[in-house]
């Protein structure tokens, strides 16, 4: 079952979910507004992706946190996305032996088409 975790009014969980729409695949929908992701969430992605890959450094929390200035090594990206799930970059997409984060509309195709 593919899983796709993000928040409703983001713009790339709306790709996202408008690409699995548009081609019939079969979803279910987790919003973190409504159910947080768990550190036992957050390390299960871990496992198949890097910090780096799930950290959104780019993100205007990250900016309003002024995570910039402290450096933060993997173990702290790893705290901050536990304890802020806006740091986590969107959509994150998960199978049994798939997970994603971010939109990519090509590895999308490649993946799920």
């Amino acid at each position: 079952m593919l899983r796709v975790y993000g928040i409703k009014n983001c713009d790339s969980v709306k790709k996202a979910l408008k690409f699995f729409n548009s081609h019939a695949v079969s979803y279910t929908f987790i919003d973190f507004d409504t159910t947080p992701p768990s550190s036992q969430d957050i390390d299960r992605w871990l496992e198949k992706i890097t910090v780096d890959e799930l950290f959104n450094a780019k993100s205007t929390t990250y900016r309003s946190l002024g995570l910039k200035e402290l450096s933060l090594d993997e173990r702290g990206k790893r705290e901050w996305l536990v304890k802020e799930n806006r740091l986590i970059k969107r959509p994150v997409i998960e199978t049994g032996k798939i997970t994603l984060a971010g939109y990519n509309e090509n590895l999308y195709k490649e993946l799920f088409l």
